[in-house]
């Protein structure tokens, strides 16, 4: 684990790869710490010829985490009132900003899941000069656009649980509803990496900072339109909690987008997929940075 001031705040990362690889940032969704990115993923990444760094957003693992900032009203932003949050998007994409500046990376390919991919886009959108290329899986322009099921938001809003073990168990019954249903659903995966996070930090708040920056940022449609960044869009076919919709639509939004979708996948990351995707992902790398 290696920790970096960036933004204002404190940002825990680690890597895989060689220094002197293609410097490739992800970044994770809604809620979900770095170890969310499989190591095995990452390594596959590496052995492509990246310089892979996760991180912990704000607000989640070990990572700068706001409790000052309080928790806004979530019930009137999600009926579509007015929201002051304590920050936005935005500002999250300024966080791997300087995350960037600390390992000394003048430019690097973005990759972002979830929230992570609308993190990635506004990074794309605030910091052209510096994205390589981009990466959006599973992820949408705009709150309004491939919303959630009912079952899908009814999961990813069953508030907080009261211990360690509550914590897991219900992780295990939200990616029963989110995850991909054409594919084996990895309890034991599952259980693992909630138990983890809750040890490194449990912090329901920070949920819901995080939730009511996607609420308040609003939509990219027209800022992605002036892009001129190679980029990849990969969505699952079967997602319930962000509908293929808002892959098309994040794809037809940026000039010369990839759209590349998988049936039976929904809202996480198949292992039988990785090695596609992570072909995909480097073919797209590679050709942006051919001279």
């Amino acid at each position: 684990m290696n920790r970096a001031t960036a933004n204002g705040i404190e940002i825990v990362y680690d890597s895989f790869g060689s220094p002197d690889g293609r410097p490739l940032l992800l970044i994770m969704g809604l809620g979900s710490q770095m170890i969310h990115w499989d190591e095995e993923f990452c390594e596959l990444l590496a052995a492509q010829g990246h310089h892979v760094v996760r991180f912990d957003n704000r607000d989640v693992g070990l990572s700068t985490h706001l409790h000052a900032a309080g928790v806004p009203d979530l019930g009137a932003a999600l009926g579509g009132g007015a929201i002051t949050p304590p920050y936005l998007l935005a500002d999250m994409a300024d966080d791997a900003a300087g995350l960037m500046d600390a390992l000394g990376w003048d430019s690097a390919h973005v990759l972002g899941a979830s929230m992570g991919g609308m993190i990635a886009q506004s990074f794309a959108i605030g910091h052209p000069g510096r994205t390589r290329s981009l990466t959006s899986i599973m992820s949408t322009p705009g709150r309004e656009v491939g919303p959630p099921t009912e079952a899908a938001m009814g999961a990813l809003l069953t508030g907080s649980a009261p211990d360690r073990d509550a914590v897991v168990r219900r992780s295990v019954e939200v990616w029963k509803v989110i995850g991909s249903p054409g594919y084996p659903l990895d309890e034991e995966r599952i259980a693992r990496v909630a138990g983890l996070s809750f040890d490194r930090a449990y912090d329901p708040a920070g949920f819901g900072r995080q939730l009511a920056a996607i609420l308040a940022s609003g939509d990219r449609t027209a800022a992605l339109g002036g892009l001129s960044v190679p980029t990849l869009v990969i969505h699952g076919e079967a997602d319930p909690l962000v509908q293929l919709a808002g892959g098309v639509a994040t794809a037809d939004a940026i000039p010369g987008a990839k759209l590349l979708t998988f049936p039976g996948m929904a809202h996480d990351l198949p292992r039988p997929l990785w090695p596609e995707i992570v072909a995909a992902v480097t073919d797209l790398t590679e050709r942006a940075d051919r001279p």
